[in-house]
């Protein structure tokens, strides 16, 4: 019987668990080993969804560690996370049954030691310089003597104190302080809250807007001032409209704000010494302008009251000016009464010969004329319109039968018919005259190449020119020549000083070929 009943294989008979209890059991087991943990890693993926959790890796060179930090607990850190940082994490480790994994629940977060915080400014710094926050052409030029100064600091600490007491001694101004937290987490953005309040004030409202502001702090750590150092904090400041001044730290400390700021101050005290003159010096500096003022203008009084003398001494006096005038005015009234009636006379004598066409006798006379002509005209009107109606109308039927479209069409075909035999004509017309022209044109050019005397050259005979380039016709300018230039049909030959005598003739070369016959008269001295 025992071998027809098959023994139970191993485990088989071990109790069933569902997922979920394994899932808790795994989570109990991991909070109870790891119920407070410290993780030191780099930080590999951040990520910020809307519901305002954070979600990292923390990650050496082996392994993967996921993080959760809740918003609750983020809005309280003191770092912000960024991928990169080599950070120490605080927390507990956990399990996530949905996908089978754990985690790490972070409750704090700081940088692993001064070269990590170092490196993550390092790495801020690159970013928001190749973004041009940090450009020298956007920072802008402080105001000369600001109205009103905002200092964002801390109200309780001895730096407000430094900058009131300053600003007393060199020139006392109102001052608008925006008290903000200067160190830890909330340090960054009350800064930057403050130093947008103060630019999204209403110029002229009931609280007077800054002219200048000054964000202040004394020394300390790199922790303690870190809050200066963060992102929002530059980006603020970078965007204010109003001049903006960085007082943060000693003079060996640098954060951030600094190189986002229209300028950088040492020390709270340096920086309102920065944003006011001294106004003791600008008394003195009014009082030697006044001075040299009143001294210019008492030495411009005197030159130019030097000026005007001597210019009055060279000027003529004025009854001298006057003797002229008066003379003129004295012959002018003298032909004033002789020029007044010579010119009534003949007025009066204008005046009459225009008048005595204008006799009543005369008009009433020219008007019965116009009246008869114009009743003549009237009785001629009638028939002539009606004539020239019935001429019009007669000549717009003939125009009319005219412009049928058969009439046009015939006309233009009989007009095509002539335009065409014209261009046939012409083109005929034209190659005769072209042909005519071309054979006249050539036998001008024969005749030409004929009667020049290149071609009596050719014939053997030359010319002789002299050494100014004239034309030698007698064996006497030969004689007289410096120098001859002989041109044959082939080229020119330059020879020294003619042998030949006064009334002789030179003795031609002897000739091959038959005797040419002489040259025409207008050639004969030029050719031998």
């Amino acid at each position: 019987m025992s071998d027809l009943i098959d023994d139970p294989e191993p485990g088989q008979n071990a109790p069933e668990f569902t997922v979920t209890e394994v899932s808790g059991a795994v989570k109990r087991t991991i909070e109870g080993a790891f119920s407070r943990v410290r993780v030191r890693g780099e930080v590999g993926r951040v990520s910020r969804p809307r519901s305002g959790h954070i979600y990292l890796d923390l990650k050496d060179d082996r392994a993967v560690l996921a993080g959760v930090i809740w918003k609750g607990v983020s809005a309280r850190l003191a770092t912000q996370p960024e991928e990169g940082m080599e950070v120490v994490a605080t927390g507990k480790l956990t399990t996530f049954g949905g996908q089978s994994k754990y985690q790490m629940v972070i409750e704090d977060i700081a940088p692993a030691g001064m070269g990590a915080l170092m490196a993550m400014l390092e790495k801020r710094k690159k970013m928001l310089e190749a973004e041009g926050l940090f450009a020298p052409e956007r920072k802008r030029e402080l105001p000369y003597l600001p109205e009103v100064i905002g200092v964002v600091t801390s109200p309780s600490g001895a730096v407000i104190r430094d900058i009131l007491h300053r600003l007393r001694d060199r020139f006392p101004r109102k001052v608008l302080i925006w008290p903000v937290a200067v160190q830890g987490a909330k340090c960054a953005p009350e800064v930057a809250a403050a130093i947008n309040g103060f630019n999204a004030m209403t110029p002229g409202g009931s609280m007077p807007r800054p002219d200048l502001l000054i964000v202040a702090r004394g020394g300390g750590s790199i922790e303690d001032l870190w809050g200066f150092n963060e992102e929002v904090v530059a980006r603020a400041a970078a965007a204010s409209e109003i001049p903006l001044i960085s007082a943060v730290g000693h003079e060996t400390d640098t954060t951030l704000i600094d190189f986002a700021a229209d300028r950088r101050a040492p020390t709270p005290t340096a920086a309102a010494e920065m944003a006011v003159p001294v106004r003791l010096d600008l008394m003195s500096h009014l009082d030697t302008l006044g001075g040299r003022l009143l001294r210019g203008v008492s030495q411009g009084t005197t030159l130019r009251r030097q000026r005007l003398a001597d210019v009055s001494r060279a000027l003529p006096r004025p009854e001298t000016l006057l003797d002229s005038a008066k003379q003129r005015l004295d012959i002018a009234s003298l032909q004033l009464g002789p020029n007044l009636q010579k010119m009534v006379q003949g007025k009066r004598l204008e005046l009459q010969s225009t008048a005595s066409p204008l006799h009543p006798r005369i008009l009433r006379s020219r008007i019965a004329h116009l009246e008869e002509r114009s009743n003549e005209l009237a009785k001629r009107l009638g028939p002539s319109l009606v004539r020239n109606t019935a001429t019009g109308r007669d000549r717009l039927n003939r125009a009319e039968q005219r412009l049928q479209p058969d009439v046009i069409r015939r006309d233009i075909k009989r007009s095509r018919e002539k335009l065409d035999g014209l261009n046939r004509r012409f083109a005929a017309l034209a190659s005769s005259q072209v042909a005519a022209h071309k054979e006249r044109l050539n036998s001008l050019e024969r005749m030409r190449q004929t009667l020049g005397y290149t071609e009596t050259l050719k014939r053997g005979y030359a010319v002789v020119r002299d050494d100014a380039g004239g034309l030698v016709t007698t064996a006497d300018a030969a004689n007289a020549a410096a120098g001859l230039e002989i041109q044959f049909q082939d080229g020119r030959v330059q020879t020294g000083k003619g042998t030949a005598t006064s009334g002789s003739t030179p003795q031609k070369k002897p000739q091959k070929k038959p005797a040419k016959k002489t040259p025409p008269p207008e050639d004969q001295g030029s050719l031998f």
